[in-house]
């Protein structure tokens, strides 16, 4: 098989991006998607999956699932797919639909909050098509209900009338397969993980991997890049490809507008200074967060809502933006007491902890509650 020959249909997709909490702040290093990033991404998504860079265990793992699929003649088991926003699901969705050589019907869990809603997408599907839902786990419960039978043997109840006379006409379904995405895979219902037959967990990228999907993209944009650019870039990415060709797209308007039009290492640190991504990849809000820990709170411990009124931000934005990538790279730990500076965070900063001070040792995501003061 060759070429891209699946089939997008899109049903009433929402335009909405994440978990909708909060408006987030416009960051270049913000791994959500923008309608800007939708399009370039579109072209520079890997077609095969023999193609798509990283993530070895799970692209090995599913290229299993589909071989054995085709050999069959049968369509996979559902496929589920989590990890956090930009490090390809649905890409992969696509992938599988092109492996197997059938359309692909693109829609989201937001988008379908009444049983009738999945309703009707489901009754046109086609035998083989492939049905993709991204955030899956913000499907309303009704909807969910419907789709647990659908998924384990295609069919679903369509209810005529109301009251007491209401009656369920069962509608049989061809084979399908469902490709699920999620962000938050805690918040999926037992039953409805349960007939997914195979999962697959999308972890942040190496920087090697980082670097061979943007001499990729390099080349499709028609950019002249070096590898020591290329290797700066992908070294501030924060392990996420949709950052990576981000900030990418910018170091060549950046070399276009004010150097010779190639992407050099010299355009790549002057283009990612002035958009305030430092060496290691955080931006303005990480290094106000740290700023703030370190030199007017002495490192922590400090609550909150106390650092989110220091840097001038919500809650919501500090912890949901911000506090995931520093306590990931361990700028900063949660403690029963509130935020505490590490000693990566005061040498980030070029300062020295004050003397005496120790770090606890990092609690497990959720123990702490989330917030504190």
């Amino acid at each position: 098989m060759s070429g891209f020959s699946s089939e997008i249909r899109v049903a009433d997709e929402d335009p909405r991006e994440g978990d909708g909490s909060f408006e987030a702040t416009a960051r270049i290093v913000d791994a959500g998607g923008t309608d800007d990033d939708s399009t370039v991404e579109a072209a520079l998504r890997p077609r095969r999956l023999d193609e798509f860079p990283g993530q070895p265990k799970v692209r090995d793992q599913l290229g299993l699932v589909l071989e054995a699929a085709r050999r069959r003649g049968s369509p996979p088991d559902h496929v589920l797919l989590s990890g956090p926003p930009g490090l390809g699901k649905t890409t992969l969705a696509m992938i599988v639909a092109a492996e197997l050589e059938q359309p692909i019907r693109v829609t989201s869990g937001p988008a379908i909050q009444h049983a009738g809603d999945l309703a009707s997408v489901l009754s046109s599907l086609v035998e083989g098509e492939v049905l993709f839902l991204d955030e899956i786990h913000r499907m309303s419960r009704p909807a969910e209900e419907m789709l647990y039978l659908a998924m384990e043997d295609f069919r679903v109840d369509v209810v005529v009338g109301k009251g007491p006379g209401a009656t369920a006409i069962p509608l049989e379904l061809p084979p399908f397969t469902v490709v699920g995405a999620t962000t938050r895979a805690g918040l999926l219902p037992a039953p409805l993980r349960d007939r997914f037959g195979f999962t697959g967990h999308l972890d942040f990228y190496e920087v090697a991997d980082l670097e061979r999907i943007l001499q990729r993209s390099a080349r499709l944009l028609g950019v002249p890049a070096d590898e020591d650019a290329l290797a700066e870039i992908a070294l501030r990415s924060r392990g996420t490809p949709r950052i990576a060709n981000r900030l990418l797209r910018r170091v060549r308007d950046w070399a276009q507008v004010h150097g010779t039009g190639e992407v050099d290492v010299t355009a790549a640190r002057a283009a990612l200074t002035l958009f305030d991504v430092d060496e290691a990849g955080l931006d303005r809000l990480d290094r106000a967060v740290l700023e703030a820990m370190c030199r007017r709170f002495g490192g922590g411990p400090v609550g909150l809502s106390t650092l989110a009124v220091a840097v001038g931000e919500e809650t919501d934005t500090v912890e949901t933006v911000a506090e995931p990538y520093l306590v990931r790279q361990g700028y900063i730990v949660r403690s029963p007491r509130g935020r505490l500076a590490t000693p990566l965070a005061w040498g980030h900063l070029g300062l020295t902890p004050p003397p005496g001070e120790q770090t606890p040792l990092p609690l497990p995501d959720g123990a702490d509650g989330g917030r504190f003061g």
